[in-house]
């Protein structure tokens, strides 16, 4: 069962919570990076997320036609037949969707998996994420309410982002102010309007600090110590212990101390975009520099094939990534965790 069905997703968040681990969600861009991810999972031992941003999407779709849901839904299908041979579970996800793009990406996608539930199917993505975080919450969470029924119906989790997260993610960017940290009123608003679960399960992405992207120390202050406060705040009114599922966003150069402190205080699912990109790149760049005059044609020179073979420098990049995502899933507590 390498592609999670909707009872087994379920089992592994549960698992995550009850358990205070993460799963890393490693955003892939090509069949190569979703392979390195597969691989990065199997070597820790561990169950992971699989995610494709609007970006990530519209690379996959090719640069022709640049069509988000072709390439979302081809790389599903791929990951689909490619997983079974791969001895852990992984749930396929999309990333950040703003409201601009819903018509052209999730509600397609949710159309597409209604309609494969219908026919007693298992949906062909395991979760979808609302960015609403540029619009006011309360436009965000009427927007959240609609899609989470349909997400519901089809047997989906739905991911909301209620408030911004700093830095810029495939053309959504905030500036890195106080707005960057939800406040428990945001959660209790959250709740009232999306339910504690009744209405359908949710990931919700709090803000506590996180940044998309590379920044050095001291520029960003994580305040992971925040969720707890965000859950506690809600389970004082609706009785139901650390309500929410957290999703951990901008985690790119977090110190081992601000994982660990999230993890306690209920994040089950932790992004990584910005490490696992520079470790795939890395390699090829090492490769490219070293082999300088095998990979180009220089002075009139044949170069080697053996060295421009995509292939080649393929195979390093996909190991650097995999590697990267090992390293992840030890932060995280999930190796050594995979499902049974």
């Amino acid at each position: 069962m390498p592609i999670a069905t909707p009872e087994v997703y379920n089992e592994m968040l549960d698992r995550a919570k009850a358990g205070k681990f993460a799963y890393p969600a490693i955003n892939v861009t090509s069949s190569q990076t979703l392979h390195a991810a597969l691989r990065g999972f199997a070597e820790a031992e561990s169950d992971g997320i699989i995610q494709m941003s609007t970006g990530g999407a519209e690379f996959l779709g090719g640069q022709h036609k640049k069509d988000m849901v072709t390439g979302a839904v081809a790389l599903a299908e791929f990951a689909h037949i490619v997983a079974a041979k791969y001895d852990i579970t992984v749930a396929l996800h999309t990333d950040h969707c703003p409201k601009d793009k819903l018509d052209t990406y999730v509600r397609p996608l949710l159309d597409i998996s209604a309609e494969r539930v219908a026919k007693g199917e298992n949906p062909l993505f395991q979760s979808h994420m609302w960015d609403g975080s540029a619009e006011t919450l309360a436009d965000n969470l009427a927007i959240a309410q609609e899609l989470l029924a349909k997400a519901a119906a089809a047997k989906i989790i739905l991911e909301v982002e209620i408030t911004p997260t700093g830095g810029e993610e495939d053309g959504v960017s905030h500036e890195i102010n106080d707005s960057l940290y939800t406040t428990v009123d945001d959660a209790l608003r959250t709740a009232e309007a999306l339910g504690l679960g009744e209405k359908g399960r949710y990931l919700l992405a709090a803000s506590f600090g996180n940044v998309h992207g590379v920044y050095k120390p001291g520029n960003v202050v994580l305040r992971p110590d925040l969720l707890k406060e965000l859950n506690d705040g809600v389970a004082a009114k609706y009785g139901k212990p650390s309500p929410f599922d957290f999703v951990f966003h901008g985690g790119s150069g977090s110190t081992a101390e601000e994982i660990a402190t999230a993890l306690e205080n209920g994040v089950v699912k932790m992004n990584l975009d910005t490490d696992t990109q520079y470790a795939f790149t890395r390699p090829v760049a090492d490769h490219m520099f070293k082999n300088y005059d095998g990979v180009l044609k220089v002075d009139g020179e044949v170069g080697s094939k053996k060295t421009y073979d995509p292939r080649t420098w393929g195979k390093l990049a996909e190991a650097g990534m995999a590697g990267r995502v090992t390293e992840a899933c030890e932060m995280l507590r999930s190796a050594g965790n995979k499902l049974k």
